[in-house]
């Protein structure tokens, strides 16, 4: 097994690729900068340094910084997990961490770099825990554990499918953190790096491996990538200071299930004379001030060097990148200071070989794929098997539903699941001669349904403001309210997707939504303030993939149902339910 660190990586090219038959558009527009920027040769010194084993801002570069900046200098927020700090914190009681400044601002903080979120405006004392899992892949033993873990949590225990392929669950208290760490790997799983500055989980083909039509299987560049991030789950100090958060994925599907634009570094496969590799999209990411999707950076990579690519681009963001206004410090910020080019040269410099190839115009992604339908029953590569897509409705699951669906898996599968990005779960390696008695389950039949309605199939809501104290609208029980009383009211024909966000940091992705629901407050008919949202429409995923636009601000909850379902007919061919019926 190759080390998580080693850069020396060796992949053999996908057994069938589909070569477009023209040269092909890139997959978005660069963005236009009329000339390239004028950068000052000391703009181009590195702000960190390492000290002690730990990358920490340089004394020069601290005037104006951020507060979470500060909080990372008067403690380094690794050592929590890598010196075992937290087992001293767990310790204290509520009350003794909240009488300190510092221990107070590593349970708000500094535990986000162990994947622990403390809920302390709506559940005081009880974290979110958000787990890496590459690819999106888990097993029947790992689900049972979690849903262990919630279970004595009771009301407030529940797990999410996360728009990162991953879980979160809810409900957790400190005191039990240690044991939950240790648990975790005992199962394979880990939570470090997986908040704040850090890498987030990366993203995959959901079906990979077992899709007829793949272009690659993503699985081992992803285990890879995660492995090198995390030094093998132990905690890697060198990617834990990052300006901000940063997202990467890996492209293996014509449908790019991956979402590539929205990602700070994307892997477009493409061949370049014999040789199987990617091209790169760097620099997309929403924030509640700026949504932007990812542009080219003009350059190829062999397999080989995915590693080495993805470590050259965490360190010129990490050396580089901003760190005074929190709104301004992704990393496409970095690439509008320095123009692409630029940020181009600090990448290549940083490659072990100091080259970087051009981008290959033999792009691998067929950009007139029509999407699939991953719900339901479809024919895996491997013969005399199939994959069974289930509905989760907005990515909730309780205890006993992880159970179940790991009795499923294990029953039916190979006690395999995996999660997507629309906050959805596929059973992967079902006999095809039993596919007909999994769809008989009674597990099944109820909310988990391999055959949702139109409107719920593409239904995605962060966690809302039940957990998160950002939240400023309730998501999750609205989304699904809302799509059912606008089904009643008309029929849709076609695939819409609408995503729901809880305030503007949109982690529930609106943008990119057939219509997006942003949270807000509003003012109702007696003018007092009400739950309402921002609508926005026409986003769109895939090849022709753009961002939407506000096609409404500030429409009340109660409003909400009969816009919807004029977009619906205006926008996209519904049918008012009282025209159908009459025309019956």
């Amino acid at each position: 097994m190759t080390s998580s660190t080693s850069l020396s990586l060796r992949f053999s090219p996908p057994p069938h690729t589909l070569l477009p038959s023209k040269p092909r558009r890139s997959l978005v527009v660069a963005s236009s900068q009329t000339a390239p920027p004028t950068v000052e040769a000391d703009r181009l010194e590195p702000r960190v340094e390492l000290r002690d084993g730990f990358f920490i801002l340089k004394e020069k570069f601290r005037k104006g910084i951020n507060p979470q900046e500060k909080v990372k200098i008067e403690s380094e927020p690794m050592k929590l997990f890598m010196e075992n700090g937290i087992e001293e914190l767990a310790k204290k009681s509520m009350e003794e961490i909240d009488s300190q400044k510092l221990t107070k601002e590593d349970i708000d903080v500094r535990l986000k770099w162990l994947g622990l979120f403390h809920r302390r405006k709506h559940q005081y004392g009880k974290f979110m825990m958000r787990l890496k899992l590459p690819n999106g892949v888990t097993t029947s033993a790992q689900t049972r554990y979690l849903a262990s873990v919630i279970r004595k949590y009771g009301e407030d225990g529940c797990a999410d499918v996360t728009t990162r392929q991953n879980w979160q669950i809810r409900g957790v208290v400190l005191p039990d953190v240690p044991e939950i760490l240790k648990g975790l790997a005992s199962v394979g799983l880990t939570s470090i790096q997986s908040g704040m500055d850090n890498v987030r989980n990366a993203v995959g083909n959901p079906i990979a491996g077992i899709d007829p039509d793949e272009i690659v299987d993503t699985r081992p560049y992803l285990n890879l990538l995660s492995q090198f991030i995390t030094a093998n789950s132990r905690g890697n100090p060198d990617f834990s200071n990052l300006p901000r958060k940063w997202n990467v994925c890996v492209v293996g599907s014509h449908d790019l299930y991956e979402h590539p634009h929205i990602n700070d570094l994307a892997y477009m496969p493409a061949n370049k004379d014999g040789r199987f590799g990617f091209n790169l999209l760097v620099g997309g990411f929403f924030s509640a001030k700026r949504c932007e999707e990812a542009i080219p950076l003009d350059a190829w990579v062999p397999a080989d060097d995915v590693v080495p690519l993805c470590k050259a681009v965490l360190e010129a963001f990490r050396d580089l990148g901003n760190r005074g206004n929190r709104q301004k410090c992704r990393m496409m910020w970095l690439i509008d200071e320095l123009g692409i080019e630029g940020f181009r040269a600090e990448v290549e410099k940083r490659m072990p070989s100091g080259k970087l190839e051009r981008e290959s115009p033999e792009e691998l992604v067929n950009k007139t794929w029509e999407r699939r339908d991953y719900f339901g029953v479809h024919p895996q590569k491997q013969e005399g098997l199939s994959y069974i897509g289930l509905h989760v409705p907005v990515g909730r699951l309780q205890a006993d539903d992880m159970d179940e669906l790991a009795r499923l898996a294990d029953t039916y599968g190979s006690g395999e699941l995996r999660l997507t990005v629309e906050q959805n779960i596929i059973i992967p390696n079902v006999e095809t001669s039993k596919t007909q008695a999994l769809l008989q389950e009674p597990f099944l039949k109820n909310r988990f349904s391999p055959e949702p309605s139109i409107l719920m199939k593409g239904l995605v809501a962060c966690t809302g403001n039940q957990f998160c104290g950002q939240a400023i609208i309730e998501t999750k029980i609205n989304a699904i309210k809302v799509a059912e009383e606008v089904e009643r009211l008309v029929a849709v024909t076609k695939p819409v997707r609408m995503h729901w966000t809880g305030c503007p940091n949109t982690c529930g992705q609106v943008q990119v939504a057939d219509i997006g629901f942003m949270g807000c407050l509003t003012r109702g008919e007696n003018g007092k303030a009400v739950e309402g949202a921002d609508v926005y429409v026409g986003g769109r995923i895939g090849s022709d993939s753009h961002i939407g636009e506000i096609y409404k601000k500030g429409v009340p909850m109660t409003d909400l149902v009969p816009l919807v379902a004029e977009i619906l007919v205006k926008e996209f061919g519904a049918v008012p339910r009282v025209r159908e019926e009459n025309e019956d």
